[in-house]
């Protein structure tokens, strides 16, 4: 018994560091916050809204949702504009009420980053709640890479610092923020725990195979619009969109299993969960072809919107190109 005691006292140690702040994280930010009085003010809301009541942040989600189509409407027109194309089939008050949840649960997410980037690991743990972690550290534990598959949820964030939470490293692909301060910002909240390697998509997936390489997990986000390049034309949600086939390339070249990520955000309690589901076995099939693989992403991704279709990312730009001699959708 003593023995057995033991054992799991060390492999609880070993899951332990996972939990660890980065090193200089203190520096980075007092650095960050003396840069301006912009940067000072951006970083210390955060910190105040990471100790403030669940209530009062809720409140504030419901208060800025109903201001943020007014002060974003071009990003309102394209939430506006996806919904409708996506579910042409639903009554103009139905697509009303989805884009009004959507504004709700996206604005509540931004707000609820402060939690996820300032607050105690144990807060973090109670206000993100995780399942289907074994299915990840089944590879982890063994150093074999796998592919984490996270379609585009307004639980993003909460996902990705929720699993570095739990560990290992890891590694992502980046999209560079214009602004030079929101982009430190970013990157400093996302690369809290653990050691997150930040791959910018200007210098394209080669930096992600080295570390896939090197047996380390990737968040890898599979659903947006990239241009034609590397893309096949396949439907999502009954309209034809441009969708990159590098993720069936990479989980075929590196024999990575794919295991999807669904984060959910709950408005009864304002919570989140995460889920990491079985590795897909389905995804990639040897039998098709690349294009036939992405399509049939497409249709599991679809799958998984369906129950919590108001937390799709609706204000990105699905079908921004679109084939020779057809219109642009979001005039």
């Amino acid at each position: 018994m003593h023995r057995l005691h033991r054992i799991k006292t060390i492999l609880t140690e070993k899951r332990q560091p996972a939990q660890q702040q980065s090193p200089t994280r203190g520096a980075d930010l007092h650095s960050l916050k003396s840069r301006s009085v912009a940067a000072w003010l951006l970083v210390t809301t955060f910190e105040l809204l990471a100790r403030a009541p669940m209530r009062f942040r809720l409140s504030l989600g419901w208060l800025l949702s109903k201001l943020a189509p007014l002060v974003m409407p071009r990003r309102a027109k394209i939430a506006r504009r996806n919904i409708e194309l996506c579910f042409a089939d639903k009554t103009q008050a139905e697509q009303q009420q989805l884009l009004k949840d959507h504004w709700r649960a996206l604005v509540q997410s931004f707000i609820d980053r402060s939690v996820i980037w300032f607050g105690s690991p144990q807060e973090i743990e109670a206000f993100v709640t995780l399942s289907g972690i074994e299915h990840a550290h089944h590879y982890t534990d063994q150093q074999l890479p796998i592919m984490l598959l996270a379609p585009h949820f307004v639980g993003l964030d909460a996902a990705a610092s929720r699993l570095t939470l739990a560990g290992p490293e890891g590694a992502t692909i980046y999209a560079e923020q214009r602004n030079k301060l929101i982009d430190d910002f970013v990157r400093l909240g996302r690369g809290r725990f653990h050691n997150v390697h930040l791959v910018s998509r200007k210098d394209g997936i080669r930096g992600l195979i080295r570390l896939i390489k090197q047996g380390m997990p990737i968040y890898y986000l599979p659903d947006m619009d990239l241009g034609r390049r590397g893309a096949a034309l396949v439907p999502f949600f009954g309209v034809p969109a441009y969708t990159q086939m590098s993720t069936a390339q990479l989980a075929r070249q590196f024999n990575l299993p794919v295991l999807p990520v669904i984060s959910t955000w709950d408005p009864k309690t304002g919570r989140y969960h995460v889920e990491v589901l079985p590795p897909l076995d389905t995804f990639p099939n040897p039998a098709n072809t690349l294009e036939q693989d992405t399509a049939h992403l497409n249709e599991l991704i679809e799958q998984w919107i369906l129950p919590r279709a108001a937390q799709y990312y609706w204000v990105h730009r699905r079908f921004k190109h679109r084939p020779e001699g057809e219109p642009y959708p979001y005039e």
